[in-house]
């Protein structure tokens, strides 16, 4: 009895310790470490010894489940064998050097939920694929060089919860689909140069809690129904090419905490808007024609 216990316990030792990925996966990581300059990564990897060993990499049951990769100094770009990590359930390849584009390959991540590639210099478009990650929650890609218009697949991503893709050079218009989006709690598309209108799918998206969409080039009229998201808590419009009479919806926002309208062409008494508000705690409207620099309504 105490030979089997200690060959049973051998035995699970040695699965902990010895236990592997499939070597599709773990070609896929060495990719990657080529691609990326992995012997100068500020945590590079001991590749002689097991894969669950390596830093940033988390395996479950001999599957690659996450890569976290972040602040790692990853210097190059991401080969198409990423696609070939198909378990993963998180990417965080944050504050890196990448560059190059996102390879379509992206899209075979089915299982992937958070996906972090921001503050890098990726470039080109975001792959038509990226529709394809339908139980992803978080997609954070700001601060690189991405450029084309926003894919209408994204509206595939009905697990949505969050979207920061602020700082890049996306341009044409906002896709009707992201009404589709009714999980989404955050919208983060500044500094872009996104023109058009609001998408009146916008009101679908009863969740909100945050939508920024200032430094772009968007225009028209602030729609009316942006009041029917009821939970928003940020409102950020400022220095698009908006005109017309500020909606009085607005005042059914009344969650709503910061409302910034700076640098449009918008009319109406602003002064009454912040004060219906009881949660407002900061409003600044100056608009294009006012000399001003800044005005911030005091709502006590």
């Amino acid at each position: 009895m105490k030979t089997l216990k200690i060959t049973l316990l051998f035995c699970l030792i040695s699965t902990l310790v010895f236990s592997n990925v499939s070597i599709k996966e773990k070609d896929a990581l060495l990719a990657i470490c080529s691609s990326t300059d992995g012997d100068n990564w500020t945590v590079s990897w001991n590749i002689n010894t097991p894969v669950s060993t390596w830093n940033g990499v988390v395996v479950e049951k001999d599957k690659v489940v996450a890569l976290d990769l972040s602040f790692n100094n990853l210097v190059g770009t991401l080969p198409i064998e990423i696609g070939d990590l198909v378990n993963l359930r998180t990417l965080n390849l944050f504050r890196n050097k990448l560059s190059g584009t996102i390879p379509n390959s992206i899209g075979n991540l089915k299982q992937l939920k958070e996906l972090n590639i921001a503050f890098n210099s990726l470039e080109g478009k975001l792959p038509n694929s990226i529709g394809n990650l339908q139980a992803l929650e978080r997609l954070e890609l700001f601060m690189n060089k991405l450029e084309g218009e926003i894919p209408s697949t994204i509206g595939s991503l009905e697990n949505l919860e969050k979207i920061e893709m602020f700082n890049n050079d996306f341009h044409g218009t906002i896709p009707s689909e992201i009404g589709l989006l009714t999980n989404l709690k955050e919208i983060s598309l500044s500094s872009n140069r996104l023109s058009g209108k609001i998408p009146a799918s916008i009101k679908n998206l009863v969740l909100l809690e945050k939508l920024s969409l200032f430094d772009n080039s968007l225009f028209g009229a602030v729609p009316s129904n942006l009041g029917d998201l009821v939970n928003l808590e940020e409102l950020i419009l400022s220095d698009n090419l908006f005109y017309g009479t500020i909606p009085n919806e607005l005042a059914n926002l009344t969650k709503l905490k910061i409302l910034m309208l700076n640098n449009n062409d918008l009319k109406g008494d602003f002064a009454a808007l912040a004060k219906s508000i009881p949660t407002m705690l900061q409003f600044e409207y100056v608009n294009l024609n006012e000399t001003k620099n800044s005005a911030l309504v005091d709502t006590d």
